[in-house]
């Protein structure tokens, strides 16, 4: 039986955003004052290549702040494949933690197909 879902992000699990940065090879997310553009901000911040700013995510909201001023301080491509990380990576978490099994696939544009087997079969 196949299910399609579609996911609004909220970023809510340091396990996971930790798995997205290595998946990414991006330097570990660090927890602590961060500043934007426009002001300091506490959470965990995400280093994303050529952002002027790390994105930090507020892990009780699940709400991220950045500022790329339009893609101008940093390319959308990149937070939008740290969201796709994070959401592989946090959907594997919770699957296994209900023990199942789950297969990733990527696929030629660039998005990510999982299977998740359900009591571990196929």
């Amino acid at each position: 039986m196949s299910h399609i879902v579609q996911i609004q992000t909220e970023v809510r699990d340091l396990v996971a955003v930790r798995a997205a940065c290595e998946r990414l090879k991006l330097p570990s997310p660090v927890i602590g004052s961060h500043r934007l553009y426009q002001g300091t901000v506490i959470g965990l911040g995400v280093e994303l290549p050529g952002w002027r700013y790390r994105v930090v995510c507020d892990l009780v909201n699940g709400q991220l702040r950045y500022d790329n001023f339009g893609g101008r301080w940093g390319e959308q491509v990149h937070l939008d494949r740290f969201l796709q990380g994070y959401a592989v990576e946090r959907t594997k978490i919770e699957a296994r933690k209900k023990g199942h099994t789950v297969t990733e696939q990527s696929l030629e544009d660039g998005s990510v197909k999982l299977t998740v087997n359900v009591g571990g079969g196929v």
